[in-house]
């Protein structure tokens, strides 16, 4: 297939997307200035996600080695979201950081544009190239605030394990190789639809393995709340949304394509993954003071949630999954956004140089700063998934789904990890509304709510409730992937 003007402007915002992080680069050796550096971060994301309006009506179209159709687009634009309100929320976190700021925007872009690569991808070739050009800059993002011995672990950390994920999930692409002679998903999907070697079935397992790192799958997660504690709250925010999500849009468009994950020995696999990532997720959970931590086994649990999705596998699936894509994004992005908040004026050298993530910092929020507690309160709830909150849809989707093929023990482990999130989703809550400490605590500033970040918070938590009141928009796009994914 040959690169055609139409495939050019179909890769429009991925392009856009890539201009960006090199005008970005330019203008860093230029000079620097940290908020003209924001202004065309946001500027350069903006036109990338208006874009995409462009680009849905002319999907879908196979572009080389890449797939331009309802599942990119819509994996595209919470990407892009995401990459926005991380940028925004870096602006106000790093404003008092000492050493380098700008280098920040120009690592989110790269892992944006790596992000929007991998959902696209329709060949190993791509598939690796965009994982890993999500990935790299995410190991500067993490151990960005060096200076902090946290910082320093998350991000070594992450390298260390990511770079152990990435030698299985090559190895399998060449297992797979062996056995079919073809890197194109369609290729592997249509040798592969018959008898399965050994060396398939072993590449397909080691592909699975490397992919659920990334996503915190158990056994596979043990990373996840270190990196998530000791990670800037920005980096934190784009590993735990942005990241994630490019990473189950590949894992769903390889589990919907390729007959190997949908019965026998993986299907299996895959439900007692699924499982297992549900109900240890919500258990750790359970004895987090650490807020970070607890959002970050939380994630693990979400995965759990979503894998449900993968496992059933037909019907409404893809719709599921991108509801709760969805609703998990915008609760994710709201909780993480009060702590980048409450951490912002304080990295600069006050205290200890650390986020606030200890849940004694957060007691009394609400006799200081009410409404940022409303806001992480409704944010809380709806990873919940309580009603007239968007998580009460997603929650419903996965449930209805599981009913619907009666996998009565994914819907079990689901309404049993949902009654344990709720617990400790309840113990954060109440430990804003007790009497205020004695001790040292952290605040927001006064004005947080007219600045951009403080903007960004309150909208993600207005479209939590007007989402989880009204879901009909939210359906309906959810609804458009199936068709423009199948075109």
């Amino acid at each position: 297939m040959t690169l055609t003007a139409t495939h050019l402007l179909a890769l429009t915002p991925p392009i856009l997307v890539c201009a960006t992080a090199i005008l970005v680069m330019l203008a860093i050796a230029w000079q620097r200035h940290h908020t003209g550096i924001v202004i065309i971060t946001v500027a350069g994301l903006t036109l990338a996600l208006l874009s995409l309006m462009g680009v849905s009506q002319m999907a879908p179209l196979a572009a080389p080695m890449l797939a331009i159709d309802g599942l990119t687009i819509f994996a595209a634009a919470l990407i892009l979201v995401a990459a926005l309100a991380c940028t925004i929320l870096a602006h106000a976190y790093l404003a008092h950081h000492a050493g380098p700021r700008e280098e920040f925007y120009l690592l989110l872009l790269c892992a944006t544009a790596g992000g929007m690569v991998l959902v696209a991808s329709t060949h190993l070739a791509t598939l690796f190239l965009g994982l890993e050009l999500l990935s790299i800059p995410l190991y500067g993002m993490l151990a960005y605030v060096y200076g902090e011995r946290r910082s320093l672990e998350a991000g070594v950390k992450y390298l260390v394990l990511s770079a152990a994920a990435t030698t299985f999930l090559l190895f399998g692409m060449a297992l797979l190789y062996a056995e079919t002679g073809r890197l194109d998903i369609a290729g592997l999907a249509a040798r592969l639809d018959g008898e399965i070697g050994a060396w398939g079935l072993a590449g397909a397992a080691l592909m699975l393995m490397g992919l659920s790192f990334k996503l915190s799958v158990v056994p596979f997660h043990m990373w996840t709340p270190d990196v998530y504690e000791g990670a800037p709250a920005p980096a934190a925010t784009f590993l735990a949304t942005a990241s994630k999500v490019a990473v189950f849009i590949v894992l769903l468009r390889l589990i919907v394509a390729a007959p190997v994950f949908q019965d026998g020995g993986l299907h299996n696999v895959l439900a007692v993954l699924a499982i297992l990532t549900m109900l240890v997720g919500n258990l750790l959970a359970l004895t987090q003071s650490n807020l970070k931590r607890l959002l970050g086994y939380s994630s693990i649990a979400h995965f759990g949630y979503l894998l449900t999705a993968l496992v059933i596998g037909d019907g409404l699936s893809i719709e599921t999954a991108g509801v709760y894509l969805v609703t998990y994004l915008l609760a994710t992005l709201g909780a993480f956004g009060v702590i980048t908040l409450i951490s912002s004026p304080y990295v600069a050298g006050a205290h200890d140089g650390t986020d606030a993530a200890g849940l004694h910092l957060y007691r009394g929020l609400f006799w200081r700063r009410p409404y940022l507690t409303a806001v992480l309160t409704i944010t809380l709830l709806s990873l919940a998934g309580i009603p007239f909150t968007a998580g009460f849809i997603g929650k419903f989707y996965i449930i209805a789904l599981g009913v619907e093929a009666e996998r009565w023990w994914l819907v079990g482990a689901v309404i049993v990890g949902s009654a344990i999130g709720l617990f400790y989703y309840l113990r954060v809550m109440v430990t804003l509304f007790l009497a205020e400490p004695g001790m040292q605590r952290r605040d927001a500033p006064e004005n947080w709510a007219i600045h951009a970040a403080g903007v960004i918070v309150l909208g993600t938590a207005a479209l939590v409730i007007a989402l989880g009141i009204y879901p009909v928009p939210m359906i309906a796009w959810a609804q458009s992937i199936s068709v423009l994914a199948s075109g």
